[in-house]
């Protein structure tokens, strides 16, 4: 046994199946334009290597410092934030968010109908901080995931959306998203199901109205500085844009196309919207920080960032009965299979290895529309981050492969 695999309790030999795989199913069949793997256990290397290009019209290698859009593994960022000032007494779980956002006060919840014919009524309880991190408050992403997969919409609640005007981005405030979100109707009753949806959204506006801060002067002080994550950001700076990858989209014949040029992508400007549930861009090495951190209970090379309980709480199932989102979810989108799958705070988690049909029973995790993915393992003391750009994430199981490739070589 080498020193790296007594350091990690990982068999090098059979990590480097990662390589083989990556290689052959993915690089050489061009199925992606590059990508990038690290795992690291028991806060040691095991495993890092980047293949491909990072930007395939203009030939240039992906290198171990390739920005990428990471998406919607914004939102645990985001999600750990937020908790920061739970643990500073600033808000209780189930405190109304109404508390932060008094346009929020006259919601209704959907019950048939649509448009001037929609039947509402009042909800049971109001939308709490609990629901708007679990993604159980009744929101939706309107017609935003139908049009990434192509689909109609077809809920009159994602139809209302619509009508209303809610979005992100292109100029949108944060003070105009929360209230046109307050006029439209909840698609459920507030903690009676899970629906992937622009609640993360609503939880990086409430790090703002909680903090009284800026998003992003925030998330600066709470965990990218104590982390070192010198390059995750909401958007791409002139003297980093060089190693800006392109993001690509499969098409359905099976070919690449360019969905975003990283020489006139939207990242290279400021944004006025901060997006708490998809806006940042950053590295591997950026985004292994983070997950390090998770892994090792909340603190890494003597920064804490938060709470090791307050960590445990963020990672156990809070929905409904302790259901998995077979029985939860409602929405035909997300960044997880459902079977034996829970969601706490900000995360996904195994909560029934048997049912999954995979090796890890500790692990916490989410990913991004671009495809990427990282997950932590307390159990196993493991965390992994891979970073492609290829959409839609549904396309190919990385996650499940990797997990595979990664837990059938640990060997202590």
């Amino acid at each position: 046994m080498d020193a790296q695999s007594q350091w990690t309790g990982l068999d090098a030999g059979r990590l480097e199946r990662i390589t083989d795989h990556i290689e052959r199913n993915y690089i050489q069949s061009g199925k992606i334009a590059g990508c990038q793997v690290e795992v690291t256990r028991h806060g040691h290397t095991a495993y890092a290597r980047s293949f491909g290009l990072r930007d395939r019209e203009r030939g240039t290698v992906w290198s171990d410092d390739t920005i990428v859009r990471i998406y919607s593994m914004t939102k645990p960022i985001v999600s750990v934030a937020l908790m920061t000032l739970f643990e500073q007494g600033k808000f209780q779980l189930d405190d109304p968010v109404h508390r932060f956002i008094p346009e929020w006060k006259n919601h209704r919840v959907w019950v048939s109908g649509e448009g001037d014919a929609m039947v509402t009524e009042a909800p049971h309880r109001p939308v709490s901080f609990r629901d708007v991190l679990s993604h159980t408050a009744g929101l939706t992403y309107g017609s935003m995931l139908a049009h990434l997969s192509g689909l109609p919409i077809e809920h009159p609640v994602d139809k209302a959306y619509d009508v209303i005007g809610v979005r992100r981005g292109d100029g949108e405030t944060v003070d105009q998203f929360l209230e046109k979100l307050g006029r439209a109707p909840l698609r459920y009753q507030p903690g009676e199901r899970w629906q992937y949806s622009l609640a993360t959204d609503v939880c990086g506006a409430l790090v703002e109205r909680v903090s009284g801060m800026p998003l992003e002067d925030y998330l600066k002080q709470a965990i990218f500085e104590p982390l070192g994550m010198v390059d995750t950001a909401f958007h791409v700076p002139a003297e980093k844009a060089h190693r800006f990858a392109a993001n690509y989209m499969r098409m359905p014949d099976k070919s690449l196309r360019l969905s975003d040029d990283p020489t006139k992508s939207p990242y290279l400007k400021d944004p006025v919207f901060k997006s708490g549930g998809g806006g940042l861009a950053g590295t591997t090495a950026d985004y292994v920080r983070f997950a390090e951190m998770l892994r090792a209970g909340g603190a890494l090379d003597g920064q804490r960032v938060i709470g090791p309980r307050t960590l445990d709480l963020m990672t156990r199932n809070h929905l409904k009965g302790g259901v998995d989102l077979t029985e939860a979810a409602i929405g035909g989108f997300s960044e997880t299979a459902n079977a034996g799958i829970g969601f706490g705070l900000g995360f996904a988690m195994t909560i029934d290895q048997t049912a999954t049909g995979g090796h890890s029973s500790g692990d916490f995790y989410w990913g991004g529309a671009a495809s990427t993915i990282f997950w932590a393992d307390q159990k196993d003391d493991l965390s992994v981050v891979f970073m492609t750009q290829l959409m839609p994430s549904a396309t190919f199981n990385f996650r499940g492969q990797l997990k595979s490739l990664i837990y059938s070589a640990i060997e202590d």
